[in-house]
């Protein structure tokens, strides 16, 4: 049996700002509303679904990038000083990265309390 996470709703605050956000990060299109959801597609399997219908709900999701992708979203965030990123919760938002499991890793924190992690080697 195959199984694949196909979607998830992640609530936020303003559905647009949320979507914008992460897509923004990854360099990624945000999908036209589709009913009160605002979709990011991350891959060929995986959308999310940003709603606004309730609080927001802060949750963490966790993306394994290859190393150029990795690469690209690091310059973004150099880019942009006002967004929140860091080796780990630990470290608070130190603006570096971490080595975990022998590859590469940050955590990045939005305007609504989600913390988004990015790692190039899954970790142990």
């Amino acid at each position: 049996m195959t199984i694949a996470l196909n979607h998830t709703i992640v609530r936020v605050g303003d559905r647009a700002t949320g979507a914008g956000f992460l897509a923004d990060l990854l360099g990624l299109p945000v999908g036209a509303p589709a009913g009160p959801f605002i979709p990011v597609r991350v891959n060929d399997e995986l959308t999310l679904d940003f709603d606004d219908r309730g609080p927001a709900v802060a949750c963490h999701l966790g993306f394994l990038v290859d190393d150029e992708t990795f690469d690209a979203l690091l310059g973004r965030l150099v880019d942009r000083s006002a967004v929140s990123f860091g080796a780990g919760p630990e470290h608070g938002w130190d603006r570096r990265i971490n080595r975990l499991a022998g590859g590469r890793g940050l955590y990045v924190g939005d305007p609504d309390g989600h913390t988004y992690e990015f790692f190039t080697v899954v970790p142990d």
